[in-house]
């Protein structure tokens, strides 16, 4: 049992052990149901050794004998290898003989088709020319009797020996058989007919291998071309049922390339001549219609059709590459589009950039009905030209100055509209243009644009913004200008994006590039420079109208009050509306201006209120009362100034507001207010004045302290 167990399961020893143990009685320990003995166990393991041992012998003696077995079966396999490696070498000998020997039939066998060929050959052509003799001595008599002429079922036959009989009779005298010859081409002519109407007649019933047959046989006919264009004439009626003439063509050329390999020998060559049977009359017809219709009477309607027009052929083109037309498909089709459209190109750029003008001119004019406004001009020439330079060196005003009610002449509505038809003809100067006329052509189109929209427009509005700036002196002047220039930076922008985006990819390989920056910089320049003039006058009409202000509201005895113990303000009724005046113009500047314009331009305000500011307090006496409200006041001022945002002019007037201070120290303490900081680098002169202001500056006691 144990013997039979250890043969079926793994062996693993400890395990083995432990269930021998457990079997044996009186293995098991000492608190089992039996008694521990020793001695059994023992003589359980002898036999066990025995049974073991017996075991192994037993398999080891199996173990040899399939071991010679393998040996014995190894060697009768080697044996019959090497029989069969003979049988192969001796089978492979007789296919090397077998192969020299069919070899060498096979060479006979050419010989021999050789020998027959060249004796065959002479006598099919022999055959061949008594049939053709046979043919001919029937039109020589007269009266066609053989079957093939007949039949009309063996046209295909017929058709092969006309056109041959069709070349010999070209090679006979035509005094002795013009007869003959006369009756094979009326013949030929008929054959070449009836196919033609066979080959017609198939397409019709949309068998292609009836096609392919007739076309095959046509191919060496004289009508063959009268065969394709057939073709080409059956492939078209009812393709153009749809609106759109273009899509039309595509779908036919598409369907005709799918189809023309399988009848035709030389497809490219038959789809090439529809394309241009298409092109040349179809489209051309309908580009024709379309465009003469409106050429002399509407010439917006005619740039645009020609556009379009252009567009859809040249998209056509590009789908018709795809197939295979020949070799130069690309100079093929160039061609096929010149052809159409070259009458309407020739003067393209004239018929263009004469409706630009006009519209133009007709865009601005309607905003200028609209504005019941009647254009008044500008002039030029040398007067002008010296008016300009006067104004600009003097900035005085030059002729009368003209009530523009608020109006700034500028319009943004105009310019998009402007914009619009440069773009559009910008677009359609880029698609019409041959290559070496585009530069020029887009430079005129931009001269144009620069006419109507800087300077019809633009200089026009910056001309009658700077004429309508009052005087320096004027009163409750109202100042428009800030509004020109609001719109003009506007419409600045506007140009340059369409210079960079519109023209500058037309022309940017070209030495117009150059021409239109240098342009565009001398209009920028001139504009710009009339900005300034009229910033500058602006400015002079502010400092003005602060002047009237206090002027009118500032009074002596606000700095030199009769009851210095009754001063209830904390500043003037003159520094309030200056102030109020002053806030509402900054945040005009910074509204109408942008990036570093603003900071200049209210660098020059702050500079020039500062001035007005010190020349103002200059002309009053100060008590020390007095005194103090001024000091209030410019410290108003000084918060008036942090709105500018310009460090020096926050400093002018904390320089101010220190100098102020004079008017109010002790005369003891003078000459250390004066070393401060804030006024140790002032001229002494300017501290001397500030202090002469003083009521009391004439007591000695003050004088020779500051001495």
């Amino acid at each position: 049992m144990c013997c039979k167990t250890a043969q079926t399961e793994p062996f693993v020893a400890d395990e083995y052990i432990e269930r021998l143990v457990w079997r044996t009685p009186g293995g098991g320990s000492r608190g089992g149901p039996e008694a521990f003995d020793p001695k059994r166990l023992l003589e359980e393991f002898v036999n066990h050794i025995q049974e073991l041992q017996i075991m192994d012998e037993r398999i080891q003696r199996k173990v040899e004998k399939l071991e010679q077995q393998c040996q014995k079966e190894a060697k009768e396999f080697a044996k019959k290898v090497q029989e069969l490696q003979k049988s192969n070498q001796v089978a492979f000998q007789h296919f090397q003989e077998l192969d020299e020997h069919i070899s060498y039939v096979a060479t006979k066998v050419c010989h021999l088709g050789d020998q027959l060929e060249g004796v065959n050959t002479p006598r099919q052509r022999a055959v061949e020319a008594q049939k053709l003799m046979k043919y001919f001595n029937e039109f020589l008599d007269g009266e066609l009797k053989s079957d093939v002429f007949t039949n009309s079922e063996k046209i295909k036959e017929a058709a092969d020996i006309i056109q041959k009989l069709h070349l010999i009779a070209q090679e006979l005298p035509f005094d002795r058989f013009s007869e003959v010859k006369s009756k094979i081409a009326s013949k030929y002519h008929d054959l070449e007919c009836q196919l033609i109407q066979e080959f017609t007649s198939a397409q019709r019933r949309g068998e292609i291998s009836r096609m392919r047959e007739v076309a095959a046989v046509l191919l060496h006919f004289k009508g063959y071309s009268h065969c394709v264009d057939v073709y080409i004439k059956q492939c078209q009626e009812g393709a153009y049922l749809r609106s759109d003439i273009f899509e039309d063509a595509a779908i036919l050329c598409q369907r005709v390339n799918k189809q023309v390999g399988d009848i035709f020998s030389n497809p490219e060559t038959v789809l090439a001549k529809l394309i241009q049977n298409v092109f040349e009359i179809k489209l051309q017809s309908f580009v024709k219609d379309q465009l003469e219709e409106c050429r002399k009477f509407d010439a917006e309607q005619y740039l645009k059709n020609l556009y379009d027009l252009y567009t859809r052929t040249t998209n056509l083109s590009s789908k018709l590459m795809e197939f295979n037309l020949g070799t130069d498909k690309q100079t093929f089709l160039s061609k096929l589009i010149k052809s159409i459209f070259i009458s309407y190109l020739e003067n393209y750029i004239e018929v263009e950039t004469g409706y630009l003008k006009s519209r133009s001119a007709m865009i601005l004019q309607r905003y200028y009905d609209s504005k019941n406004h009647q254009k008044r001009s500008i002039g030029t020439g040398g007067i002008q030209d010296l008016k300009e330079r006067i104004r600009q060196r003097t900035n005085l005003p030059l002729g009368p100055s003209i009530d523009t009610h608020g109006e700034t002449f500028l319009s943004q509505e105009v310019v998009v509209n402007l914009l619009q038809e440069t773009k559009q003809a910008f677009e359609r100067c880029h698609r019409l243009s041959d290559p070496s006329d585009l530069p020029r052509n887009a430079f005129r189109i931009f001269t144009i644009l620069v006419e109507f929209l800087c300077i019809e427009h633009i200089d026009y509005a910056l001309e009658t913004g700077l004429a309508g700036i009052p005087s320096s002196d004027s009163r409750n002047a109202n100042l428009y200008f800030l509004d020109v220039v609001q719109q003009a930076n506007t419409i600045f922008h506007l140009f340059d994006k369409q210079f960079n985006d519109h023209l500058v990819p037309l022309i940017s390989s070209s030495p117009k590039l150059s021409e239109c920056l240098q342009k565009k910089k001398e209009i920028i320049e001139q504009m710009e420079m009339k900005l300034d003039t009229g910033i500058d006058r602006t400015l002079n009409c502010m400092m003005g109208q602060m002047k009237h202000i206090l002027a009118a509201e500032q009074k002596k005895t606000d700095f030199k009050p009769e009851d210095e113990n009754n001063v209830l303000i904390q500043y003037t009724n003159a520094c309030v509306k200056v102030c109020a005046y002053v806030r509402k113009q900054v945040e005009k500047i910074k509204n109408s201006m942008d990036g570093k314009n603003v900071d200049t331009v209210l660098m020059e305000l702050g500079v020039r209120f500062h001035r007005l500011i010190y020349e103002h307090l200059q002309q009053y006496s100060y008590s020390c009362m007095g005194g103090m409200l001024a000091i209030c006041d410019v410290a108003e001022y000084r918060k008036c100034a942090k709105d500018f945002k310009i460090p020096l002019v926050l400093q002018l007037f904390d320089t101010l507001h220190a100098l102020c201070n004079l008017l109010v120290v002790a005369p003891d303490n003078l000459k250390q207010v004066c070393s401060g900081e804030q006024l140790a680098n002032l001229d002494k002169n300017i501290l001397h004045s500030f202090v002469q202001l003083r009521a009391d500056y004439r007591s000695a006691r003050l004088a020779r302290h500051f001495s």
